[in-house]
């Protein structure tokens, strides 16, 4: 895989996942805009992994969740690389909070919906009309999409799957003008995500039930992510990928 010359932006690519999959890309040559929200330091630290790795790297601040910020990012981008963008990997969201539905309201609701799914469509709609026939979109689900979650993370559960549904519609869209778009899948992955709100037992539990019996790593989701983005998967689209061990299949 060969991704010399080619922009990807990576959503909330300063740490854990996202750092991997910008390290990743920046590997394989492509020109990586890390965006970031809360931790500029965590944005550098990421850009000089992928300038170390043999990419250009680029940090630009920006909330997902707003249309102005997210055009900037994309006009940011286009100013530092070019005006084609060949690659959006969608990595931002999170959980932040398990609560049940007798401990929700409508607000929270609101945020988780905002958060992981409402920001992937802001970032298709400032992306798409720069990327050229033959570009790339990874949305980053999971497990929970498919399985509905662990104990409090029913909203955090439904806009993975919702996220997974318009991956599938995004696909059908944007396959005629030579873009792909694939989703992945990822079950439980060794992160600060998990260092904060999945208890250790728990996740020693999870590990003994996965047939490959351990959690899986940010490196690992990273390279199949940049195997969806490449010519290597010039075929696919529509799928939403699992990478949980053998936990789940679909």
């Amino acid at each position: 895989m060969d991704l010399t010359g080619k922009t990807a932006i990576v959503t909330g690519g300063s740490r854990d996942i996202g750092r991997a999959i910008c390290v990743k890309l920046g590997a394989l040559g492509a020109n990586v805009v890390v965006n970031y929200f809360s931790s500029e330091q965590d944005g550098k630290d990421t850009v000089s992994d992928v300038n170390a790795a043999g990419g250009k790297g680029l940090a630009v601040r920006a909330d997902m969740t707003k249309q102005e910020d997210v055009e900037r990012l994309v006009q940011e981008t286009r100013t530092a690389f070019g005006n084609e963008i060949h690659y959006l990997v969608n990595n931002a969201g999170g959980l932040v909070a398990r609560k049940k539905l007798a401990e929700m309201d409508l607000d929270f609701w609101n945020k988780l919906m905002t958060l992981n799914l409402t920001s992937v469509f802001l970032a298709h709609k400032a992306v798409v009309p720069h990327m050229p026939s033959g570009s790339a979109i990874v949305n980053l689900t999971s497990l929970a999409g498919r399985d509905g979650g662990g104990g409090g993370a029913s909203a955090y559960a439904t806009s993975k799957g919702a996220l997974m549904t318009f991956t599938r519609s995004m696909a059908k869209e944007l396959g005629p003008d030579g873009i792909r778009v694939n989703g992945v899948c990822p079950g439980m992955i060794a992160t600060t995500f998990h260092d904060t709100f999945t208890p250790d037992n728990v996740r020693e539990m999870v590990a003994g039930k996965t047939p490959l019996r351990r959690q899986g790593g940010a490196k690992e989701v990273a390279d199949l992510v940049a195997v969806l983005l490449s010519d290597a998967s010039s075929f696919v689209t529509g799928a939403n990928v699992d990478i949980n061990g053998g936990l789940a299949f679909s």
